[in-house]
Protein backbone atom coordinates (compact mmCIF):
# COMPACT_ATOMS: atom_id res chain seq x y z
CA UNK A 1 0.00 0.00 0.00
CA UNK A 2 1.50 3.52 -0.61
CA UNK A 3 2.77 5.49 1.74
CA UNK A 4 1.86 9.02 3.43
CA UNK A 5 -1.58 8.88 2.37
CA UNK A 6 -2.73 8.68 6.03
CA UNK A 7 -1.10 11.57 7.01
CA UNK A 8 -2.32 13.32 3.77
CA UNK A 9 -6.04 11.96 4.39
CA UNK A 10 -5.69 13.65 8.08
CA UNK A 11 -4.60 16.91 6.22
CA UNK A 12 -7.07 17.05 3.74
CA UNK A 13 -10.34 18.70 6.13
CA UNK A 14 -7.47 21.15 6.96
CA UNK A 15 -6.45 21.55 3.38
CA UNK A 16 -10.87 23.05 2.60
CA UNK A 17 -10.38 25.23 5.72
CA UNK A 18 -7.22 26.80 3.50
CA UNK A 19 -8.67 27.13 0.12
CA UNK A 20 -12.19 28.18 1.81
CA UNK A 21 -10.25 30.91 2.84
CA UNK A 22 -7.43 31.61 0.35
CA UNK A 23 -8.77 35.09 -0.80
CA UNK A 24 -8.65 35.99 2.75
CA UNK A 25 -5.10 35.34 3.67
CA UNK A 26 -3.99 36.10 0.20
CA UNK A 27 -5.20 39.96 1.19
CA UNK A 28 -3.90 39.75 4.85
CA UNK A 29 -0.56 39.01 3.40
CA UNK A 30 -0.42 41.34 0.68
CA UNK A 31 -1.17 43.85 3.33
CA UNK A 32 1.92 42.65 5.62
CA UNK A 33 4.31 42.07 2.60
CA UNK A 34 -0.31 4.98 -24.01
CA UNK A 35 1.95 4.93 -24.50
CA UNK A 36 -0.80 5.43 -26.84
CA UNK A 37 1.07 3.02 -28.61
CA UNK A 38 -0.47 1.88 -32.35
CA UNK A 39 0.31 -0.43 -34.38
CA UNK A 40 2.22 0.64 -38.12
CA UNK A 41 0.43 -1.47 -40.83
CA UNK A 42 3.10 -2.71 -43.06
CA UNK A 43 1.54 -2.87 -46.96
CA UNK A 44 1.60 -5.84 -48.77
CA UNK A 45 2.54 -6.26 -52.04
CA UNK A 46 1.14 -9.38 -54.32
CA UNK A 47 2.11 -10.03 -58.10
CA UNK A 48 0.36 -12.21 -60.21
CA UNK A 49 2.28 -14.82 -62.60
CA UNK A 50 1.23 -15.15 -66.62
CA UNK A 51 1.19 -18.07 -67.96
CA UNK A 52 2.15 -18.40 -71.36
CA UNK A 53 0.17 -20.95 -73.60
CA UNK A 54 2.01 -22.65 -76.96
CA UNK A 55 0.62 -23.09 -80.16
CA UNK A 56 1.16 -26.23 -81.97
CA UNK A 57 1.10 -26.81 -85.80
CA UNK A 58 1.56 -29.98 -85.93
CA UNK A 59 -0.95 -32.78 -84.91
CA UNK A 60 0.22 -34.51 -81.85
CA UNK A 61 -1.16 -37.65 -80.08
CA UNK A 62 -2.80 -37.04 -76.80
CA UNK A 63 -2.25 -39.28 -73.89
CA UNK A 64 -3.64 -38.57 -70.62
CA UNK A 65 -1.49 -37.27 -68.10
CA UNK A 66 -0.10 -39.87 -65.80
CA UNK A 67 -1.91 -40.02 -62.21
CA UNK A 68 0.40 -38.68 -59.19
CA UNK A 69 -0.12 -38.67 -55.73
CA UNK A 70 -0.28 -35.09 -54.02
CA UNK A 71 1.97 -35.03 -51.26
CA UNK A 72 0.54 -34.54 -48.06
CA UNK A 73 0.65 -30.95 -46.74
CA UNK A 74 1.26 -29.95 -43.08
CA UNK A 75 0.20 -26.53 -41.48
CA UNK A 76 2.53 -25.82 -38.42
CA UNK A 77 0.52 -23.98 -35.95
CA UNK A 78 1.87 -19.98 -36.10
CA UNK A 79 3.93 -19.22 -32.68
CA UNK A 80 1.87 -16.98 -30.89
CA UNK A 81 2.13 -13.14 -30.92
CA UNK A 82 4.45 -11.56 -28.10
CA UNK A 83 1.55 -8.90 -26.07
CA UNK A 84 2.01 -5.97 -27.50
CA UNK A 85 2.28 -2.91 -24.98
CA UNK A 86 -1.44 -2.17 -25.34
CA UNK A 87 -2.15 -5.46 -24.01
CA UNK A 88 0.48 -5.37 -21.26
CA UNK A 89 -1.74 -2.38 -19.99
CA UNK A 90 -4.69 -3.06 -21.04
CA UNK A 91 -6.49 -3.59 -17.62
CA UNK A 92 -4.48 -0.14 -16.57
CA UNK A 93 -6.54 1.85 -19.15
CA UNK A 94 -9.65 0.30 -18.34
CA UNK A 95 -9.26 0.53 -15.16
CA UNK A 96 -8.15 4.60 -14.97
CA UNK A 97 -11.13 5.46 -17.68
CA UNK A 98 -14.19 3.55 -15.86
CA UNK A 99 -12.45 5.70 -13.05
CA UNK A 100 -12.26 8.82 -14.67
CA UNK A 101 -16.09 8.25 -15.36
CA UNK A 102 -17.39 7.06 -12.18
CA UNK A 103 -16.13 9.82 -10.33
CA UNK A 104 -17.06 12.44 -12.84
CA UNK A 105 -13.56 13.95 -13.26
CA UNK A 106 -12.91 16.31 -16.00
CA UNK A 107 -9.67 13.52 -17.29
CA UNK A 108 -6.35 12.22 -15.70
CA UNK A 109 -2.61 11.47 -16.65
CA UNK A 110 -0.86 8.08 -16.29
CA UNK A 111 2.72 7.80 -17.01
CA UNK A 112 5.09 4.88 -16.23
CA UNK A 113 8.40 5.14 -16.73
CA UNK A 114 11.42 2.31 -16.00
CA UNK A 115 14.74 2.44 -15.50
CA UNK A 116 16.12 0.83 -18.65
CA UNK A 117 13.05 1.61 -21.19
CA UNK A 118 12.61 4.76 -20.08
CA UNK A 119 8.48 5.82 -20.93
CA UNK A 120 6.52 2.41 -20.91
CA UNK A 121 3.27 4.00 -20.35
CA UNK A 122 1.72 7.49 -21.33
CA UNK A 123 -2.32 7.90 -21.68
CA UNK A 124 -4.16 10.62 -20.81
CA UNK A 125 -8.11 10.89 -19.91
CA UNK A 126 -11.28 12.63 -20.45
CA UNK A 127 -9.53 16.34 -21.05
CA UNK A 128 -6.42 16.14 -20.32
CA UNK A 129 -3.31 15.73 -22.99
CA UNK A 130 0.26 15.68 -22.83
CA UNK A 131 0.28 19.46 -22.93
CA UNK A 132 -1.77 19.96 -19.63
CA UNK A 133 0.27 21.81 -17.46
CA UNK A 134 -0.95 21.10 -13.64
CA UNK A 135 -0.25 22.44 -10.09
CA UNK A 136 0.58 19.90 -7.88
CA UNK A 137 0.80 20.86 -4.36
CA UNK A 138 2.93 18.41 -2.25
CA UNK A 139 4.40 16.56 -4.97
CA UNK A 140 6.76 19.64 -5.19
CA UNK A 141 8.52 18.39 -2.27
CA UNK A 142 10.68 15.86 -3.44
CA UNK A 143 11.70 18.26 -5.85
CA UNK A 144 12.57 21.03 -3.94
CA UNK A 145 14.56 18.98 -1.35
CA UNK A 146 16.48 18.02 -4.39
CA UNK A 147 17.64 21.46 -4.63
CA UNK A 148 18.93 21.86 -0.92
CA UNK A 149 20.91 18.68 -1.75
CA UNK A 150 22.04 19.33 -4.97
CA UNK A 151 23.47 22.74 -3.21
CA UNK A 152 25.24 20.27 -0.80
CA UNK A 153 26.96 18.25 -2.82
CA UNK A 154 28.52 21.52 -4.77
CA UNK A 155 29.52 22.51 -1.51
CA UNK A 156 27.81 25.83 -0.98
CA UNK A 157 25.52 23.95 1.80
CA UNK A 158 25.80 21.91 4.73
CA UNK A 159 23.01 19.67 5.10
CA UNK A 160 23.65 18.69 8.88
CA UNK A 161 25.28 21.72 10.19
CA UNK A 162 22.98 24.44 12.20
CA UNK A 163 21.44 26.75 9.53
CA UNK A 164 22.62 30.13 11.92
CA UNK A 165 25.85 28.66 10.61
CA UNK A 166 25.27 29.25 7.60
CA UNK A 167 23.37 32.21 6.55
CA UNK A 168 23.35 35.65 8.35
CA UNK A 169 19.97 36.25 9.73
CA UNK A 170 19.37 32.59 11.36
CA UNK A 171 20.13 34.15 14.89
CA UNK A 172 17.49 32.40 16.11
CA UNK A 173 16.37 28.51 16.84
CA UNK A 174 20.06 27.52 17.32
CA UNK A 175 20.61 23.74 16.44
CA UNK A 176 18.39 23.08 13.43
CA UNK A 177 19.36 21.61 10.58
CA UNK A 178 18.64 22.05 6.38
CA UNK A 179 18.29 17.71 7.09
CA UNK A 180 15.47 18.65 9.47
CA UNK A 181 13.77 21.14 8.03
CA UNK A 182 12.96 19.17 4.90
CA UNK A 183 12.75 15.70 6.76
CA UNK A 184 10.13 17.58 8.82
CA UNK A 185 11.27 17.29 11.61
CA UNK A 186 12.67 20.95 12.38
CA UNK A 187 10.15 21.16 15.66
CA UNK A 188 9.01 24.38 13.94
CA UNK A 189 4.96 24.56 12.99
CA UNK A 190 3.55 22.05 10.92
CA UNK A 191 0.77 21.88 8.99
CA UNK A 192 -1.08 19.91 11.11
CA UNK A 193 -2.12 22.05 14.22
CA UNK A 194 -3.25 24.87 11.60
CA UNK A 195 -2.96 25.60 8.33
CA UNK A 196 -3.26 29.22 9.27
CA UNK A 197 -0.62 29.97 11.93
CA UNK A 198 -0.39 33.20 12.65
CA UNK A 199 3.11 33.75 12.77
CA UNK A 200 3.76 32.02 10.04
CA UNK A 201 1.36 33.70 7.21
CA UNK A 202 3.65 34.91 4.87
CA UNK A 203 4.29 31.33 3.14
CA UNK A 204 0.89 31.91 1.68
CA UNK A 205 2.11 35.71 1.40
CA UNK A 206 2.40 37.50 -2.66
CA UNK A 207 4.24 40.62 -1.93
CA UNK A 208 6.52 39.20 0.45
CA UNK A 209 10.29 37.63 -0.32
CA UNK A 210 11.40 33.91 -0.01
CA UNK A 211 14.60 35.50 1.89
CA UNK A 212 11.99 37.83 4.58
CA UNK A 213 9.72 34.89 4.89
CA UNK A 214 12.24 32.45 5.91
CA UNK A 215 13.74 35.26 8.26
CA UNK A 216 10.09 35.88 9.69
CA UNK A 217 9.34 32.37 10.28
CA UNK A 218 12.79 31.48 12.12
CA UNK A 219 13.35 34.58 14.04
CA UNK A 220 10.13 35.38 15.37
CA UNK A 221 9.25 34.64 19.33
CA UNK A 222 5.36 34.48 18.72
CA UNK A 223 5.78 30.61 18.00
CA UNK A 224 8.07 30.05 20.89
CA UNK A 225 5.01 28.44 23.29
CA UNK A 226 4.23 26.02 20.51
CA UNK A 227 8.20 24.78 18.77
CA UNK A 228 9.19 21.34 20.01
CA UNK A 229 13.45 20.25 20.04
CA UNK A 230 13.96 19.24 16.81
CA UNK A 231 14.28 15.94 15.24
CA UNK A 232 11.91 15.02 18.52
CA UNK A 233 8.37 14.25 16.81
CA UNK A 234 7.16 14.60 12.32
CA UNK A 235 5.66 17.97 11.76
CA UNK A 236 4.24 17.23 8.00
CA UNK A 237 5.17 20.38 5.55
CA UNK A 238 4.45 23.90 6.64
CA UNK A 239 6.59 27.24 6.38
CA UNK A 240 9.97 25.09 7.61
CA UNK A 241 9.73 24.56 4.17
CA UNK A 242 9.97 28.37 3.03
CA UNK A 243 12.84 28.46 5.73
CA UNK A 244 14.51 25.71 3.65
CA UNK A 245 14.08 27.61 0.28
CA UNK A 246 15.06 30.44 2.08
CA UNK A 247 18.72 28.91 3.28
CA UNK A 248 19.06 28.04 -0.45
CA UNK A 249 18.85 31.24 -1.47
CA UNK A 250 21.22 32.71 0.94
CA UNK A 251 24.11 30.49 0.34
CA UNK A 252 23.84 30.16 -3.59
CA UNK A 253 23.18 33.74 -4.07
CA UNK A 254 20.18 32.91 -6.33
CA UNK A 255 16.40 32.87 -6.23
CA UNK A 256 14.64 29.56 -6.42
CA UNK A 257 13.48 30.33 -10.34
CA UNK A 258 17.10 30.43 -10.78
CA UNK A 259 17.83 27.72 -8.80
CA UNK A 260 14.97 25.52 -10.78
CA UNK A 261 15.85 26.83 -13.68
CA UNK A 262 19.15 26.00 -13.72
CA UNK A 263 19.41 22.54 -11.46
CA UNK A 264 16.25 21.59 -13.75
CA UNK A 265 14.70 23.15 -16.37
CA UNK A 266 17.54 23.04 -18.37
CA UNK A 267 19.19 20.20 -17.98
CA UNK A 268 16.58 17.64 -18.04
CA UNK A 269 14.16 19.79 -21.09
CA UNK A 270 11.54 20.54 -18.31
CA UNK A 271 10.55 23.70 -19.31
CA UNK A 272 6.40 23.25 -17.90
CA UNK A 273 8.32 23.42 -14.41
CA UNK A 274 7.78 26.19 -12.00
CA UNK A 275 6.87 27.70 -8.80
CA UNK A 276 4.00 30.41 -7.80
CA UNK A 277 2.84 31.80 -4.32
CA UNK A 278 0.00 29.84 -3.26
CA UNK A 279 -1.60 32.72 -2.11
CA UNK A 280 -1.27 34.00 -5.62
CA UNK A 281 -3.69 30.48 -6.96
CA UNK A 282 -6.17 29.66 -3.92
CA UNK A 283 -9.39 31.30 -5.18
CA UNK A 284 -11.71 30.30 -1.96
CA UNK A 285 -13.02 26.89 -3.53
CA UNK A 286 -12.52 23.44 -2.43
CA UNK A 287 -9.91 21.13 -4.23
CA UNK A 288 -8.16 22.26 -6.95
CA UNK A 289 -7.45 25.82 -7.61
CA UNK A 290 -9.35 25.86 -10.98
CA UNK A 291 -7.79 29.62 -10.87
CA UNK A 292 -4.46 28.16 -12.10
CA UNK A 293 -6.47 27.52 -15.80
CA UNK A 294 -3.15 25.36 -16.29
CA UNK A 295 -1.19 28.70 -17.46
CA UNK A 296 1.33 30.45 -15.61
CA UNK A 297 1.66 33.20 -16.87
CA UNK A 298 -1.97 33.96 -15.91
CA UNK A 299 -0.85 33.94 -12.03
CA UNK A 300 0.54 36.95 -9.98
CA UNK A 301 4.60 36.58 -10.75
CA UNK A 302 5.67 36.68 -6.75
CA UNK A 303 9.05 36.88 -4.99
CA UNK A 304 8.08 34.04 -2.63
CA UNK A 305 7.01 31.25 -4.32
CA UNK A 306 5.96 28.09 -2.04
CA UNK A 307 8.58 25.99 -1.67
CA UNK A 308 6.11 22.70 -0.49
CA UNK A 309 3.58 22.84 -2.72
CA UNK A 310 3.69 25.54 -5.30
CA UNK A 311 5.43 23.69 -8.45
CA UNK A 312 3.36 23.14 -11.69
CA UNK A 313 4.44 21.18 -14.32
CA UNK A 314 2.83 18.55 -16.89
CA UNK A 315 2.73 14.93 -17.09
CA UNK A 316 5.37 14.22 -18.82
CA UNK A 317 7.60 16.60 -17.34
CA UNK A 318 7.81 14.96 -13.87
CA UNK A 319 7.95 12.00 -15.60
CA UNK A 320 11.64 12.88 -16.31
CA UNK A 321 12.01 14.03 -13.21
CA UNK A 322 11.55 10.23 -12.18
CA UNK A 323 13.50 9.12 -13.94
CA UNK A 324 16.34 10.70 -13.23
CA UNK A 325 15.87 9.74 -9.37
CA UNK A 326 15.80 5.80 -11.35
CA UNK A 327 19.14 6.66 -13.20
CA UNK A 328 21.52 7.59 -10.25
CA UNK A 329 20.50 11.55 -10.63
CA UNK A 330 21.05 11.96 -14.66
CA UNK A 331 18.52 13.55 -17.20
CA UNK A 332 17.92 11.40 -20.26
CA UNK A 333 20.93 13.18 -22.41
CA UNK A 334 23.37 11.96 -19.20
CA UNK A 335 23.52 15.33 -17.73
CA UNK A 336 24.45 14.54 -13.96
CA UNK A 337 21.51 16.81 -11.64
CA UNK A 338 22.09 14.74 -8.28
CA UNK A 339 24.56 12.52 -7.42
CA UNK A 340 23.84 8.80 -6.24
CA UNK A 341 24.61 9.77 -3.17
CA UNK A 342 22.36 12.65 -2.98
CA UNK A 343 19.68 10.29 -3.96
CA UNK A 344 20.01 7.74 -1.48
CA UNK A 345 19.91 10.82 1.01
CA UNK A 346 16.89 11.85 -0.29
CA UNK A 347 15.11 8.11 -0.48
CA UNK A 348 16.40 7.01 3.14
CA UNK A 349 13.65 6.35 5.99
CA UNK A 350 15.85 9.32 7.84
CA UNK A 351 13.33 9.99 10.63
CA UNK A 352 13.62 6.34 11.74
CA UNK A 353 17.40 6.52 11.87
CA UNK A 354 17.68 9.93 13.30
CA UNK A 355 14.92 9.74 16.42
CA UNK A 356 12.96 6.70 15.46
CA UNK A 357 10.31 8.53 14.32
CA UNK A 358 6.74 7.29 11.77
CA UNK A 359 5.07 9.51 9.75
CA UNK A 360 2.32 7.16 10.17
CA UNK A 361 1.82 3.31 10.44
CA UNK A 362 4.38 1.61 8.68
CA UNK A 363 5.26 4.99 7.25
CA UNK A 364 8.82 6.68 7.29
CA UNK A 365 10.14 9.98 5.87
CA UNK A 366 12.98 10.79 3.74
CA UNK A 367 13.86 14.38 2.45
CA UNK A 368 10.88 15.27 0.30
CA UNK A 369 9.95 11.03 -0.03
CA UNK A 370 7.55 9.18 2.05
CA UNK A 371 8.81 5.27 2.79
CA UNK A 372 6.33 2.33 2.42
CA UNK A 373 8.36 0.55 5.60
CA UNK A 374 6.30 -3.00 4.08
CA UNK A 375 7.04 -2.30 0.68
CA UNK A 376 9.88 -0.66 0.35
CA UNK A 377 8.55 2.00 -2.26
CA UNK A 378 8.57 5.50 -2.02
CA UNK A 379 6.30 8.68 -2.86
CA UNK A 380 5.48 12.11 -2.73
CA UNK A 381 1.53 12.56 -2.87
CA UNK A 382 -0.01 16.00 -3.03
CA UNK A 383 -3.12 17.50 -2.01
CA UNK A 384 -4.76 17.93 -5.67
CA UNK A 385 -3.89 14.71 -6.82
CA UNK A 386 -0.71 14.46 -8.17
CA UNK A 387 0.62 11.33 -6.69
CA UNK A 388 4.21 10.22 -7.97
CA UNK A 389 5.65 6.58 -6.87
CA UNK A 390 8.72 4.81 -7.45
CA UNK A 391 9.84 1.28 -6.73
CA UNK A 392 14.00 1.30 -6.74
CA UNK A 393 14.44 -2.25 -5.95
CA UNK A 394 12.63 -2.91 -9.40
CA UNK A 395 13.25 -0.07 -10.89
CA UNK A 396 10.11 1.56 -12.31
CA UNK A 397 7.95 4.33 -11.17
CA UNK A 398 4.47 6.07 -12.28
CA UNK A 399 2.68 9.49 -11.78
CA UNK A 400 -0.66 9.91 -11.58
CA UNK A 401 -2.83 13.05 -12.07
CA UNK A 402 -5.95 13.53 -11.48
CA UNK A 403 -6.80 17.84 -10.56
CA UNK A 404 -9.30 16.95 -7.76
CA UNK A 405 -8.19 15.89 -3.70
CA UNK A 406 -5.84 13.75 -2.82
CA UNK A 407 -7.96 11.33 -1.20
CA UNK A 408 -8.69 10.86 -5.57
CA UNK A 409 -5.24 10.25 -6.29
CA UNK A 410 -5.34 7.70 -3.77
CA UNK A 411 -8.22 6.17 -4.40
CA UNK A 412 -6.94 5.70 -7.84
CA UNK A 413 -3.60 4.61 -7.04
CA UNK A 414 -4.65 2.07 -4.96
CA UNK A 415 -6.56 0.28 -7.66
CA UNK A 416 -3.88 0.60 -10.11
CA UNK A 417 -0.91 -0.05 -8.21
CA UNK A 418 -0.73 -3.92 -8.20
CA UNK A 419 -1.67 -3.32 -11.80
CA UNK A 420 1.16 -1.37 -12.81
CA UNK A 421 3.99 -3.75 -10.97
CA UNK A 422 2.23 -6.84 -13.01
CA UNK A 423 2.70 -4.74 -16.35
CA UNK A 424 5.91 -3.99 -15.32
CA UNK A 425 7.74 -6.47 -13.98
CA UNK A 426 5.60 -9.65 -15.10
CA UNK A 427 5.33 -10.77 -11.65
Amino acid sequence: MLYGWRMLSSLRHRLFVVLCVGALVATACSSSSSTTAEGNDSAADSAAAAVDEGETTEAVETTEPPETTAAPTTTEAPEPEPDSPDDQFAAITDTVDAFVADRGLEGAGLIIVEREDGVVYEQYFGEFDAERISMIASSSKMISAGVLLRLAQDGLLNMDAPVETQVDWAVSNPGITPAQLISNSSGLVGLGPNFLYAPYLCQWGVPDTLQSCGEAVFTTPADDADQILPDSEFRYGGAQWQVAGAVAEAVSGKTWAELIDEIYVQPCEVDSLGYVSLGAVLDGTPGYPVAFGGDPDSVTVSANPNIEGGAHITAGDYAKLLLMHLRDGQCEDGTQVLSPASLQIMHTDRISEAYEGDAGPNTGYGMGWWVDRETGRISDGGAWGALPWLDLDDGYGAYIIVEDVSATGRALAEEIEDLVHTAVTGE
